[in-house]
């Protein structure tokens, strides 16, 4: 699993860079313009290859919730509740509603094709959109592992992103042991560049995070080219 983006108040994220007076166009002791509020997303439903679908999240998979809430590290870095309850679990879908409402990014539910079964999420997260650069994060129930679900799942919303969004840069925050993880990244053509050292909290402690990085040029996803040259 690649760690998702934390949720304001889950886990402390990173400040912005204070911009110059030449940066923001204001004069020393004027109000600063207003940021302008973020469009509101449409989630899309498309195929993960043959197998696997990706849609926006629904009421229906409060079942997805539960099975998510007894793993033991998903609630973890996730805002998946544990314990379980209805109620905390209908939250937990609001807010992947609210996350596409509010510009901040797309919530993928990851749906097997043969049966409708949700199995796990993805998410494409625009916070640094402005700098040029976006996250990516998912997970998958135990009984979904070592099926190549996170690959095709990652490889969609990879290409989509790159080529149909134009991002410019991708970046996935893996933990070093997460080898599984870390194979499928390069497999689909992220390069790790280094290690952030205390960089998440996960549970009751800070871990390292490994970051992996596929920038818009560096060339084919799934043997398509990511930009039009």
């Amino acid at each position: 699993m690649a760690a998702p983006e934390p949720d304001p108040g889950r886990a402390p994220g990173t400040g912005s860079t204070p911009r110059t007076t030449a940066e923001t166009g204001n004069t020393p002791g004027s109000a600063p313009d207003p940021d302008p509020a973020p469009e509101p997303l449409t989630v899309p439903s498309m195929s993960a290859g043959p197998d696997f679908v990706l849609r926006p999240w629904e009421m229906s998979d409060l079942p997805l919730v539960r099975e998510a809430s007894l793993d033991p590290y998903i609630p973890l870095i996730t805002t998946i509740p544990a314990p379980y309850s209805e109620a905390a679990a209908e939250a937990f879908v609001r807010r992947q509603w609210e996350r596409a409402a509010t510009g901040a990014g797309y919530p993928f539910a990851i749906v097997r094709s043969r049966d409708r079964r949700p199995v796990g999420a993805i998410g494409l997260w625009l916070r640094e959109l402005p700098e040029g650069r976006a996250s990516l994060g998912y997970w998958l129930t135990d009984l979904a592992r070592g099926q190549g679900v996170a690959r095709a799942a990652l490889r969609t919303v990879t290409g989509w992103a790159l080529r149909d969004l134009g991002v410019p840069r991708l970046q996935l925050y893996i933990e070093p042991w997460n080898t599984a993880s870390a194979r499928i990244a390069e497999d689909i053509g992220f390069r790790r560049e280094g290690l952030l050292r205390g960089w998440q909290q996960v549970g009751d402690e800070r871990r390292d995070m490994a970051v992996y990085a596929l920038l818009n040029n560096d060339g084919p996803v799934d043997g398509q080219a990511v930009a039009a040259h």
